[in-house]
């Protein structure tokens, strides 16, 4: 496909693109959409054939140089994407219309808000443009375009465009230039403040250790308690395995940031976050056994006082948790945009979005 001096082309992975010229479309944006990130995914085989998650990144050339590229993946299911569409897919399959496979556009396995189609400096209008004509054409040859977690003016952008708008929730911790814990606590109401302080008192005897660009060698008994954790609330292994893990620790050591909990000398729990700028995000946590509130301090307290020590702005510490809002997190807008092959799919589905986005925006408000 091409026009006006533009060539848009589908390729088989995010490695067959050089990661200079990849990332410079990244800039400072999301992580989880640089090229190492998803190349490790390409390269551990969490996702390519047999998984599901089949790479065909949609890429604009112009003269031979990248100028735009969204990361894009033909699915064959909706595990690992984080915007529940379970019943639309159920609802397609009661009226005999084909809901799979489908393309997705974002990172797989990842719920963090990010741009979703990359664009060079001075080439917005156009390759956007390219992109997404790019993209439509390839959805129409599956069940429908899903494009997840877009940045709001994006988002805006693509509904503008005809794309359907559907609207989520997550809770992230905002620094208010917070100097100490103690400051974040004084913001919450008094029965809040208590309650924290006595789940941190309640792990005595665990050290606790926050550290940026870990241990290479940390890579497999991170895989172990994420492991550990799929097994113990879904009876799978998950979907990311130890190949990568090790290849990310191996790799991307400088965007790792690990929380850790030991008894003695011995790391019994953890977390895994990836940290760009001043953003943390949350990504997999584990413990290799039960400890009253080890998992709040873990996985959330501490890597809070961690980020008003380091001046990190905003945690997003995953998807769902009610939990999160006692603790302290704002309830946050978060999108994406779909176009469903089937007209009739298409027109029931938006419908169903627009008194959806009713009652998010009400469950947001009150938070």
């Amino acid at each position: 496909m091409s026009g006006g001096g533009l060539q848009v082309k589908v390729l088989d992975g995010v490695s067959r693109v050089p990661e200079a010229d990849w990332d410079a479309l990244v800039g400072e944006g999301s992580p989880f959409l640089e090229h190492t990130f998803l190349t490790t995914l390409e390269d551990a085989g969490c996702v390519g054939e047999g998984t599901g998650w089949v790479p065909c990144p949609v890429t604009v050339w112009r003269d031979g140089r990248l100028v735009g590229a969204a990361p894009a993946y033909m699915k064959g299911h909706s595990y690992g994407e984080f915007v529940y569409d379970w019943q639309w897919a159920a609802f397609a399959k009661r009226n005999g219309i084909p809901y799979y496979p489908k393309l997705i556009v974002g990172a797989p396995f990842t719920p963090a808000t990010g741009e979703r189609l990359l664009v060079a400096p001075g080439e917005a209008v156009a390759v956007r443009e390219a992109l997404l004509a790019g993209l439509r054409s390839l959805g129409q040859q599956a069940g429908g375009l899903h494009i997840l977690f877009p940045t709001a003016a994006e988002s805006e952008w693509l509904e503008s465009q005809g794309g359907m708008l559907r609207l989520q929730w997550q809770y992230h911790w905002e620094n208010q230039d917070f100097k100490t814990f103690e400051d974040f606590l004084a913001t919450l109401p008094t029965k809040r403040r208590t309650a924290i302080r006595k789940e941190r008192k309640s792990v005595p005897g665990l050290r606790i250790v926050a550290t940026e660009n870990p241990d290479p060698a940390l890579g497999p008994w991170m895989y172990r308690l994420y492991r550990d954790t799929h097994l113990r609330h879904t009876g799978a292994d998950g979907y990311l395995d130890e190949r990568f893990f090790e290849l990310l620790f191996q790799r991307w050591g400088h965007r790792l940031h690990t929380v850790l909990a030991y008894d003695g000398d011995t790391a019994i729990a953890g977390t895994l976050n990836v940290r760009k700028g001043s953003r943390l995000y949350g990504r997999h946590w584990g413990a290799l056994r039960e400890v009253p509130f080890l998992h709040f301090e873990v996985a959330i307290y501490a890597a809070v006082d961690w980020c008003i020590a380091n001046g990190v702005s905003v945690f997003e510490p995953g998807h769902g948790g009610e939990h999160k809002r006692a603790r302290g997190f704002t309830p946050r807008l978060t999108t994406s945009n779909h176009w469903l092959t089937d007209p009739r799919l298409d027109a029931a589905l938006r419908d169903f979005c627009r008194r959806e986005a009713e009652a998010v925006r009400a469950a947001v408000d009150e938070g």
